[in-house]
């Protein structure tokens, strides 16, 4: 846990691949603990969204449009920032670092040369620029670099916040992507994506709903399970790699969708979205099945908590697990993401690794992102 005397605080910004919005939070550390101060949501607008989207794709001119739309990002993390400084009556200077990973669109670790890459777009000079603040960035390149995976980049904070002693306790995010944190009752940690989350589920809903997301998942409850469908989805090689492993819109995208559905023309759009949601359930299942059999308690952060017919599958595929929200646990579902940011800010504010296995060698300890003065 963190080690300090007064009270200090960060900001963590985080923009996720459900591409749904900017979430903010204000944290506050003291006395080997945190608190959550504030939190604000900010949504990206229509057109920024369609430009990140399509930049996880190849096509024309992608540095110049990546550097506008980075900027355009930042306009809405300075917009964040200062809602959250407003609500608290606080000024730039009552805040040491805000930690924002930027926006993934492309996710390669380890390929190609033996390093790999991963690719956020972000400015945080820019954002230092506006907010008066320091920056604290790069966090996905940094663990990458470091020989991680980059992602998820939250399994440390997680233990940090819910793990307990003696307890093996599993943390699932479900954003755009789900992953999963099992925090062993010695104290161990493993961490890795499970696969897709809310991305397809989201991606079907808003192309024949004109809705963002299946509120409550009640369209997908509506639909039948298509099974031959399910298990072609569940072929993915990609869910049955053993971790450390990573993924993405790079994988999990329209077009791998419609690559499936190719077989099945005359499939009703309603039951096409109960199977992607019934896919999303059991892929994040069997990962608990597989490495977390030892825990009683699946606790569900991100937009996918809010869930209710997700939630419901994953409590039925799980009969001997306690399936509940984060917020059972004092940190609302929302929220623990953007804190996450802001307690890894300070981790590197301190020199501390963020991440885990936390390696040292000779150039010191790993740290998670790298810093811009304000």
């Amino acid at each position: 846990m963190i080690s300090s005397v007064a009270t200090e605080r960060c900001i963590g910004l985080m923009s996720g691949t459900s591409l749904d919005g900017v979430d903010g939070a204000l944290v506050e550390f003291s006395d080997g603990g945190l608190r959550v101060a504030g939190f604000q949501s900010a949504p990206l607008a229509p057109d920024l969204k369609a430009e990140l989207l399509a930049l996880n794709t190849v096509g024309a001119d992608e540095l110049h449009r990546a550097a506008l739309a980075a900027n355009a990002l930042v306009r809405t993390y300075t917009e964040v920032v200062q809602r959250l400084l407003e609500a608290a009556c606080l000024a730039p200077s009552d805040i040491r670092a805000i930690g924002a990973h930027g926006q993934t669109v492309r996710h390669r670790p380890g390929l190609y040369d033996g390093t790999g890459y991963t690719i956020q777009l972000n400015s945080p000079a820019l954002l230092a620029e506006r907010t008066g603040i320091a920056v604290v960035a790069d966090f996905r390149s940094r663990d990458v670099a470091a020989g991680g995976q980059g992602a998820p980049l939250v399994p440390a904070f997680h233990q940090a916040v819910f793990g307990r002693a003696g307890t093996t306790v599993c943390v699932l995010n479900i954003g755009g992507i789900a992953n999963l944190s099992v925090l062993g009752a010695d104290g161990g940690v493993l961490g890795f994506d499970c696969g897709p989350g809310n991305a397809l589920m989201d991606h079907w809903c808003e192309r024949h709903t004109g809705q963002p997301y299946d509120a409550d998942g009640a369209w997908a409850a509506q639909g039948q399970v298509i099974p031959g469908l399910l298990d072609r989805l569940l072929a993915e090689p990609y869910l049955h790699q053993p971790p450390p492993k990573s993924t993405g819109r790079d994988l999990f995208h329209a077009d791998w969708l419609c690559g499936h559905l190719q077989a099945l023309p005359a499939a009703a759009p309603v039951d096409v979205q109960a199977t992607l949601t019934e896919l999303t359930a059991r892929a994040c299942a069997l990962d608990v099945e597989r490495h977390g059999r030892a825990s009683r308690q699946l606790a569900v952060c991100g937009g996918g908590a809010r869930n209710r017919h997700l939630m419901r599958r994953l409590a039925a595929l799980l009969p001997a697990v306690q399936v509940q929200a984060t917020d059972a646990l004092g940190l609302p579902s929302q929220q623990v993401e953007a804190a996450a940011f802001a307690w890894l800010a300070y981790r590197a504010l301190q020199h501390q690794p963020g991440n885990l296995p936390q390696v040292t060698g000779a150039a010191g300890p790993r740290i998670l992102g790298a810093l811009h003065p304000a």
